[in-house]
């Protein structure tokens, strides 16, 4: 009997491959080994509708069924501790080891540390996992006043949580703007803009340098500019590290992230990685990224079982992201690396707009503000030939124009058949 698909990491990526590998037909054994006590479940909600409601249940990427009816070993609070390349096992914290014939790395990313005096006290907490939101909702009823610690987009979905929910709440950015590494400054100042008139309080330019406390937990934070918050509650939210360390204690190549070519596979015979802990050469961005998003690790697990079931196909999702913040669904398609104009369609003041980035006259990004048409239309574009002009954006036509480009293209096709 073969030793089967071995999945390290049950979260979006790792769930997804399990599926993927039964709906392309394999019918090896599949094992799915996760370090959380939890069955799979979606982490997008976890700074918002489960933040706000005290008996909120995780929402499960997979029917109570799934793996029953799957045929899918599920190993949940089981953290594997090393893999043996050679051998082709992996041995788990409870002294037991897994056969694989492959093995997938699907272990995500860790949130980074403050490295300030104070960071390890109680009451310092991140958002990344069901154990860090219950652990801050289980804190709510004694905290009025948050300070966020980075501006990116978990740290201001939740931001916006708890002001909804009357907390005071203070946000640090050491850099010039908000969401400086995903979307536009009109962008940018948009949020700050809805976010400050929700009732935060944003401060660019300043950095904590120690968090204060006492045998309760956390008290305050001090910043660099000589000022100290009052705080209840941090929340540090200045971004990820891929975990690799397992990946490169066998000896697979890693930089930055485990790194991967376009079919998934890594440095190592029989071994893939996907999703958050991966670094890879992306067709759209023409340079190596590493992309934390539900959607990346979704579409690289689809391919990595297509891989494994002996298929040799190039990664060419087109990379789309979301983020809701408030009373603003943002949707970013595309990687805006590089982009040497822009232009903005639709009315900030109406809290609905787009901004279309373009690169030597071709676009490549869309962020879009409460204009779900334009992100929808874009990931139809990016993954096509069709180009619009920067004119045609400015003057609200791309997805008229992509619509008729869509009804010739067909025409033609057929004509051609």
């Amino acid at each position: 009997m073969t030793s089967g698909v071995v999945i390290v990491g049950a979260g979006h990526a790792g769930s997804q491959v399990a599926a993927s590998l039964r709906q392309e037909g394999y019918d090896g054994p599949i094992t799915l080994i996760g370090a959380e006590a939890e069955a799979p479940y979606h982490r997008p909600p976890l700074s918002k509708a489960f933040l706000k409601t005290p008996d909120a249940k995780p929402q499960p990427l997979r029917g109570d069924d799934f793996f029953a009816a799957s045929g899918v070993t599920f190993l949940d609070g089981a953290v594997v501790q090393r893999i043996d390349v050679a051998a082709k096992t992996v041995a788990l914290d409870d002294g037991s080891h897994r056969s694989y014939e492959t093995l997938v790395i699907a272990t995500g990313a860790r949130p980074r540390w403050p490295a300030i005096p104070g960071a390890d006290l109680e009451g310092v907490l991140a958002m990344r996992t069901i154990a860090d939101a219950r652990a801050i909702r289980e804190r709510l009823a004694h905290v009025r006043s948050v300070v966020v610690i980075g501006g990116g987009f978990v740290g201001l979905e939740t931001a916006s949580t708890l002001l909804a929910l009357g907390r005071t709440v203070t946000v640090l950015e050491i850099g010039p703007r908000l969401l400086g590494r995903a979307v536009s400054p009109v962008v940018s100042d948009h949020v700050l803009t809805r976010l400050s008139a929700q009732g935060a309080d944003i401060r660019f330019g300043t950095a904590p340098i120690a968090i204060t406390g006492d045998e309760n937990g956390v008290r305050g934070v001090a910043l660099s500019n000589g000022d100290t918050l009052p705080a209840d509650l941090v929340l540090v939210g200045i971004g990820v590290e891929p975990e690799c360390d397992l990946a490169a204690a066998a000896g697979i190549a890693c930089d930055d992230g485990i790194l991967i070519d376009h079919a998934m596979r890594t440095s190592a015979p029989n071994i893939l990685a996907i999703g958050d802990c991966t670094r890879f050469h992306h067709w759209h961005a023409d340079r190596p990224v590493r992309l934390e998003s539900v959607q990346n690790a979704t579409d690289q697990a689809k391919l990595a079982a297509r891989t494994i079931l002996g298929h040799d196909e190039p990664y060419r999702a087109v990379p789309w992201f979301w983020s809701d913040i408030g009373d603003m669904k943002l949707q970013m398609v595309g990687l805006s690396f590089d982009a040497d104009a822009h232009v903005t369609v639709g009315a900030p003041a109406d809290n609905a707009f787009s901004v279309y980035h373009f690169r030597a006259g071709t676009l490549i990004a869309i962020d879009s503000v409460n204009r779900p048409a334009d992100h929808m239309t874009g990931r139809r574009i990016i993954a096509s030939t069709f180009r619009p002009s920067e004119n045609d954006a400015a003057t609200g036509r791309v997805n008229e124009l992509f619509k008729a480009w869509q009804a010739a293209d067909g025409l033609q096709t057929r004509a051609a058949s």
